[in-house]
């Protein structure tokens, strides 16, 4: 420990992680610590977590529900940004992670804290992307990560010392891999997935069906979608949490939105994550199809070349950063008008997009025809391609002296 600090405000979830930590704090800065659970709709039932905490030694303990404001405020905002990490990953966790640290500095700011801490390890990306919004909001606030402190140094390790403890931790030497789950997605590290050539336990999986057990009928539904918003599932208008809620569990039942993938860390090492984000990959593709018949040529392609940036600020932990911001009102202005609904088929894993409409398609038939129509003519390609190919035939030109 470097400096005294008075009190702390733990990001707590009453797993095993967490419990030690909090058991930790409380003997190695002995000073109160305060603890803070945030509900992101990871399906449990947080009840009990203020009593475990308090019993374990807390001072005091919070538990929020932030599930709409994380799909309104964090969520949406990335999926209008098409954003996607090498390719696959729909950052369903890295989306999770400034928000809980938001809402973590709040609470020490008015607990009068002046330090806070997680459970995140020395080796993955949480660490950077907690504390970067630590220091964003506070810069003199203290960090304690005690992943990079203590000597323990596995969850078996971490098991036995809450078991010498007398901690009850809900985790098993026999079911060792980690899991962490929001109302956006499910995700899975550790154990036989560090093996990347090992095909996961078809029973590890928590919000989708495997696509060989989902239903033989295809399932249609409709989303419809304001200024890049889904805000209506087959006509029916939904807050954005119980939208999410509902396709987690029409794309879940179908098999839709699993990934597994290599993925490269921050910090610098490969990683493999199997990943479950079923409502999340439903609205990634019809946004998409709404955008094409709404948002003007040269300004998706300007949107689309900042997409990878976008994602990787995200995984990186800069959600609070400048340039972040500054991606988000360029890709927010580019939204606007990105207005209809999308119309798409689930089966057995697979969404299709088979339809897509808006009042404010820039789509027009009498254009796009390859019947006869009226309004557009067809010799004028000839001059607009000689003109495109002007410099190719110089350039040949010159090539062939």
């Amino acid at each position: 420990m470097d400096k005294k600090v008075n009190k702390i405000v733990l990001a707590y979830s009453g797993g095993l992680d967490t419990s030690v930590i909090l058991k930790w704090l409380l003997e190695e800065y002995d000073c109160p610590v305060v603890t803070y659970t945030a509900d992101l709709g990871q399906g449990e039932d947080l009840s009990g977590v203020e009593s475990r905490a308090l019993e374990v030694g807390a001072q005091k303990s919070y538990v929020l529900d932030l599930r709409e404001e994380f799909i309104s405020e964090f969520v949406f905002p990335m999926l209008r940004a098409n954003a996607v990490y090498q390719g696959y990953y729909l950052l369903g966790t890295s989306i999770a992670r400034p928000l809980i640290a938001q809402k973590q500095m709040d609470i020490a700011a008015e607990e009068k804290a002046d330090a806070v801490s997680h459970g995140a390890t020395g080796k993955g990306n949480d660490q950077v992307r907690f504390e970067l919004t630590y220091y964003t909001i506070d810069p003199s606030i203290t960090v304690i990560a005690p992943w990079r402190e203590w000597k323990l140094d596995s969850r078996e390790s971490l098991m036995e010392y809450a078991e010498a403890k007398g901690l009850w931790v809900p985790v098993t030497k026999d079911k060792p891999y980690s899991m962490d789950r929001n109302l956006f997605h499910m995700s899975f590290e550790g154990g036989i997935l560090e093996n990347p050539w090992l095909e996961p336990d078809a029973d590890m999986f928590i919000l989708t069906r495997s696509p060989e057990e989902a239903p033989d009928k295809p399932r249609y539904i409709e989303i419809d979608y304001q200024d890049g918003n889904p805000v209506a599932v087959d006509g029916q208008l939904l807050t954005p949490a119980q939208l999410l809620h509902h396709l987690n569990n029409v794309g879940g039942e179908n098999g839709i939105g699993r990934v597994d993938m290599v993925e490269d860390r921050f910090v610098g090492m490969k990683s493999r994550g199997v990943y479950e984000t079923p409502g999340g990959t439903i609205l990634h593709l019809a946004h998409r199809a709404v955008e094409s018949i709404t948002m003007d040529r040269e300004v998706a392609g300007i949107r689309d070349s900042l997409i990878s940036q976008y994602a990787q600020l995200v995984y990186n932990g800069f959600w609070f950063s400048p340039e972040r911001r500054m991606l988000q009102t360029c890709i927010d202005e580019a939204q606007k008008g990105v207005s209809g609904t999308a119309r798409l088929k689930l089966y057995k894993g697979n969404c299709t997009v088979v339809g897509r409409k808006s009042d404010f398609t820039l789509y027009s038939s009498q254009f796009a025809t390859f019947e006869a129509d009226q309004v557009y003519s067809q010799q004028d390609a000839d001059g607009f391609i000689r003109l495109n190919a002007l410099r190719l035939k110089i350039r040949s030109l010159r090539d062939n002296r």
